[in-house]
């Protein structure tokens, strides 16, 4: 979408998607599973709008490097959110065609699918950085963090899936 045809209804679609991302990873309980080497961050669902609309790519965007700078700091804004942007855009780029075909028994979209696993394995991304800051062992982390992303990334294709009968997130 080109931003010099953004509307104020635009901005505020995407500022909204920003926030809920940052309350769903900041906000206690959650705050304790979505950092670290072992994470399961529920706001990661929020990438699956970006199927719906590719301004949410921004959101989540700016969601995710609002909530990496709370929790985790300066470092971590630019690596998780470059790591986004970079990840999410490719897996709408490359999956979006999938968006009308099920798998799995009907379960999983399939796009929703390819794209979980695609942004699991960029946690390659989040281990290195772990791996060079605190020493944390490059594979394992890559292995814990990219279950963690995967997990959360099934439960958010089935709920966004479900919300999105309810709510257009096309316009």
């Amino acid at each position: 979408m080109n931003t010099k045809k953004w509307t104020v209804l635009d901005l505020v679609q995407i500022a909204l998607v920003a926030a809920i991302y940052v309350v769903l990873t900041i906000t206690p309980p959650l705050n304790a599973i979505s950092y670290g080497a072992y994470q399961f961050r529920i706001a990661e669902m929020m990438n699956f709008l970006a199927f719906y609309n590719r301004k949410y790519i921004i959101g989540v965007t700016i969601g995710c490097m609002i909530a990496n700078l709370i929790g985790f700091g300066w470092i971590d804004v630019f690596v998780g959110g470059s790591s986004t942007l970079i990840f999410v855009s490719l897996g709408v780029y490359f999956f979006d065609k999938y968006k009308e075909e099920r798998i799995l028994g009907g379960l999983f979209n399939k796009a929703f699918f390819y794209f979980s696993v695609f942004f699991s394995l960029s946690m390659f991304t989040i281990a290195l950085e772990l791996h060079l800051l605190y020493q944390l062992p490059f594979f394992l982390t890559w292995f814990t963090t990219g279950i963690g992303e995967f997990a959360s990334l099934l439960v958010g294709a089935v709920l966004i899936e479900r919300i999105a009968k309810q709510i257009d997130f096309t316009k």
